[in-house]
């Protein structure tokens, strides 16, 4: 496989929508420039049965180490989902059944698919479970790799700082998190992690572990964060992701939900424009006489466009015109239709997709953004009962819900 060692690819692998690189940006461009092929990997624990927009920031460099000609591997960690990963959780994580995690990660490679060239004829991305050697490890090995970390490094960690500080519970299991993500390396004898900021530390645990038992570099390349609110991330738990797999309307509708100064930093991590590109928008957008509302449309359709199609994203434009815009309700709706004679509020987002839990349906409610016809809905216990079609809005979400004859 030829390696390309393109400086302009390489300084933007190592530049758009990266946060930090460890042990720094300027050994990792050595390496990358040297010709050598390396071998890179991100790991993706199936909580859920989607990968998200939030997902596809570090992704994409998978791409472009791929597209390098560089061995990647997409990692689906089966294993490690069913200890839980404890990071930025002021909580412990549910337990999963191997059942529940085999359920949800049945559509990864295709959602990743739509991001990642996985079956390049050339050089094919591997897809790999880590099952397959964490699963294997015995008690004695397992306490050998324990021996190369000590509590303080593990308690140092901002979330179980602040549950020690509210009397929360900090299991054992959750120590052992980021010695089963750090083994993750060492047995595939990775050179390079890509990882979100928020895996840095169990990312960096895997690079202790790959110089003890290796003696090996490792590198750790973490994307941005992108996020809708101070401190959060997009993601399952904050219930604000776009799934990789979501239709045209819903993705293009959840962009134009996103605060005017998020557009710039969309453009920059949730795209594959250029930073050059991105550096024309912000010109552009500083322009005492430009609509904001323009460019996020033209992020709109950048984002639907790479994630379904054009076709699909410019109906999905025209739909956001006529509906949010024009206010035209009787162009074709979403619709969900039942055959029940009455819902709960919470089963119905649940059930249309508005909502991934019923968690987040209630704070949907609380926060007074559902509506059944125009009327505002207050109350998590309210009752639809269905003899005419009704039209359901939540922020920026129109379904029409009828009744099966």
């Amino acid at each position: 496989m030829k390696i390309l060692k393109d400086e302009k690819k390489i300084n933007n692998l190592l530049e758009k929508a990266v946060d930090e690189i460890f042990p720094s940006k300027e050994e990792l461009k050595k390496l990358l420039l040297s010709g050598k092929r390396i071998k890179v990997y991100q790991g993706f624990d199936p909580t859920g049965p989607s990968l998200h927009i939030g997902h596809a920031v570090a992704m994409r460099k998978l791409e472009e180490f791929r597209a390098l000609g560089h061995e990647v591997i997409f990692l689906i960690g089966d294993f490690t989902a069913m200890i839980g990963d404890p990071t930025d959780k002021t909580a412990v994580r549910q337990k999963l059944s191997r059942e529940e995690i085999a359920e949800n990660l049945k559509n990864y490679k295709q959602q990743a698919s739509k991001i990642i060239d996985i079956d390049n004829k050339e050089n094919p991305i591997k897809v790999l479970f880590n099952s397959k050697w964490l699963s294997k490890l015995t008690f004695e090995e397992i306490i050998e790799l324990s021996s190369y970390f000590t509590v303080q490094q593990m308690i140092k960690r901002d979330m179980f700082q602040r549950r020690l500080k509210e009397n929360k519970a900090i299991y054992l299991n959750e120590f052992l998190y980021p010695l089963m993500q750090g083994y993750d390396s060492v047995n595939m004898e990775i050179d390079v992690e890509v990882c979100g900021h928020d895996q840095i530390f169990n990312a960096l645990a895997g690079r202790h572990l790959s110089q003890e038992l290796l003696q090996k570099n490792k590198f750790v390349l973490a994307g941005k964060m992108f996020g809708l609110e101070e401190g959060k991330k997009m993601g399952k738990t904050e219930g604000n992701m776009i799934q990789l797999d979501a239709k045209a309307n819903d993705v293009f509708g959840k962009i134009m939900s996103f605060p005017d100064e998020k557009i710039i930093e969309g453009f920059e991590l949730l795209t594959n424009k250029t930073p050059q590109e991105v550096e024309e928008y912000e010109k552009f957008l500083k322009k005492p006489d430009t609509n904001p509302m323009d460019v996020k449309k033209e992020l709109a359709f950048t984002i639907t466009e790479e994630l379904t199609s054009q076709q699909e994203a410019e109906k999905a434009k025209k739909y956001f015109e006529d509906v949010f815009q024009k206010k035209d309700f009787k162009t074709d709706l979403e619709e969900f239709s039942t055959q029940e004679k009455e819902l709960d509020i919470l089963t119905l987002l649940h059930k249309t997709g508005i909502a991934q839990s019923k968690g987040q349906a209630r704070r949907l409610v609380k926060q007074m953004a559902v509506s059944i016809d125009g009327e505002k809905i207050k109350e998590p216990n309210y009752m639809l009962k269905l003899g005419k079609s009704v039209v359901l809005r939540a922020g920026k979400k129109i379904i029409k819900i009828t009744k099966k004859a």
